[in-house]
């Protein structure tokens, strides 16, 4: 959802293209129509400069539902974040974007208070649900601190551990 993925659906001779961000309408549902399985996936190259990261937080590390998952993509030039997408699952009924969040970040300079804007953002975004896996207020804590995570650990730009080309 974050790197702006499509996945292209085929039935018999027939396919169709979707975003991935469109693919799950509801808890436990599709857009897949009968007959129809998910062909190819497709993600777009990347910028040079783009940074990405991918975070899982569960209680074991494999073979675990994760209590919140979140994936950041950003694009900052010349200091400044000119693309900003996320996708975050465990934190509503289906994997999503925080819109809030990425608009808080657009045309803002990559800096620590940029960051802490976008991650009160967050609580715009998502009412996390609670289960036996977390509660509501741990995945919204987790949320904004795993935001908090990947501005540290790609804020010395692209040549980061989590940026493209590497």
């Amino acid at each position: 959802i974050a790197l702006d993925a499509t996945l292209v659906l085929r039935c018999a001779g027939r396919t169709r293209e979707i975003a991935l961000d469109s693919f799950y309408p509801g808890y436990r549902q599709t857009a897949l129509q009968p007959g129809e399985f998910v062909e190819r996936i497709r993600i777009p190259r990347p910028e040079p400069n783009a940074l990405f990261g991918a975070y899982k937080i569960s209680k074991r590390f494999d073979q675990d539902i994760s209590a919140v998952c979140a994936c950041f993509h950003v694009v900052v030039e010349d200091g400044v974040v000119t693309t900003a997408r996320t996708g975050f699952g465990g934190v509503a009924a289906t994997p999503a974007r925080a819109h809030y969040c990425e608009s808080a970040l657009q045309g803002q300079p990559w800096t620590e208070a940029t960051i802490a804007n976008a991650a009160r953002e967050l609580d715009r975004d998502f009412s996390p649900l609670s289960d036996l896996r977390a509660s509501d207020r741990y995945r919204q804590r987790v949320c904004r601190n795993l935001l908090q995570k990947f501005f540290h650990e790609t804020e010395s730009g692209p040549l980061s551990l989590y940026a493209y080309g590497r």
